[in-house]
């Protein structure tokens, strides 16, 4: 899998979920439960989502030298660890936030929501980086191969 099909993926999960939210939104009134229920089948999903793109990850390591899967290590620890502290702080956030009254909670969550949605668009621009980056790299080692 290139690069750029992950990439496509993601943009795609992210029109996906942006259609679901809009859906979501419009039939709240009418299916406050049922479309809970649906909202957090979604959110167990993604568990699935995430071991598929970790499966694809490891293919491209499985590939690389020794001295590249240490560096990816180190990198992917401290992701996990900033993940892990990101998720706790909007947790501990979140459980103070429920105590508001409704309109207030709403308004919160909505906040985090899109504080969530930026945080993923800089992601995904940092990624696009990455990927530009590493199909450069892939060029010149080429070329190097070819020319040696």
């Amino acid at each position: 899998m290139k690069l750029s099909d992950l990439l496509s993926g993601l943009a795609e999960n992210a029109r996906g979920f942006e259609t679901r939210v809009k859906k979501w939104q419009e039939e709240m009134e009418a299916k406050g439960d049922g479309l809970m229920a649906s909202a957090r089948r979604w959110q167990e999903n993604a568990k699935t989502r995430q071991e598929d793109l970790n499966k694809q990850i490891q293919g491209y390591l499985d590939d690389a030298s020794e001295n590249v899967r240490a560096q990816w290590g180190q990198m992917q620890e401290g992701w996990d660890e900033q993940v892990a502290k990101t998720r706790a702080k909007a947790e501990e956030l979140r459980s103070k936030a429920e105590s508001m009254q409704a309109e207030d909670y709403a308004d919160w969550s909505e906040a985090y929501a899109a504080t969530m949605v930026s945080y993923a668009q800089q992601m995904q621009d940092e990624a696009s980086t990455a990927v530009a980056a590493a199909a450069e790299a892939r060029a010149k080692a080429e070329a190097l191969k070819k020319s040696d």
